[in-house]
């Protein structure tokens, strides 16, 4: 989880990858009407958010319902939202990526992406810091930050 640009899909998917997890992007969950807001540089508002919460809560379910690991890339920048994802149930695990400022910004002008550099400030201003994470700066390498959460997570 983090603001956008800090790598969760990058990360996500090298994690995936190293560990022969499944991965889900949360960004291929949203509404046409949210991409489109977003390019448009409009923040969602939490009734925006709330169908595509709903549809990652049942991606949750159904991976601690499977056998194997599902690694899921999503911002949960709320406390709200993350409960609504369900996220402090026995099988999830919370990773927190963070980063400076000026780096996230950097990344995000360098990418191809729905999410404008120009929302990264309402991101920021959104995002309350979990407690219980494993919280990681995202100014390592990939591979470091993957070694770093299957050491830590046991995974």
């Amino acid at each position: 989880m983090g603001v956008s640009g800090t790598g969760k899909t990058t990360v996500g998917r090298a994690l995936a990858d190293a560990i022969c997890a499944r991965f889900v992007d949360a960004d291929d969950l949203h509404s046409a009407a949210n991409v489109d807001r977003m390019r448009r540089g409009i923040p969602l508002t939490d009734e925006d958010r709330e169908p595509w919460l709903g549809a990652l809560r049942e991606t949750v379910d159904r991976a601690l319902a499977e056998p194997g690991v599902t690694v899921l890339a999503c911002s949960a920048l709320t406390a709200r939202s993350r409960q609504r994802l369900g996220v402090e149930r026995e099988g999830v695990r919370l990773v927190f990526l963070r980063g400076s400022t000026d780096l996230i910004e950097l990344r995000m002008r360098g990418r191809r992406h729905f999410m404008r550099p120009e929302l990264l400030a309402s991101q920021l201003s959104t995002l309350e810091p979990p407690a219980e994470a494993l919280e990681l700066d995202v100014a390592m390498p990939v591979d470091v930050l993957v070694e770093r959460i299957r050491s830590e997570l046991g995974v």
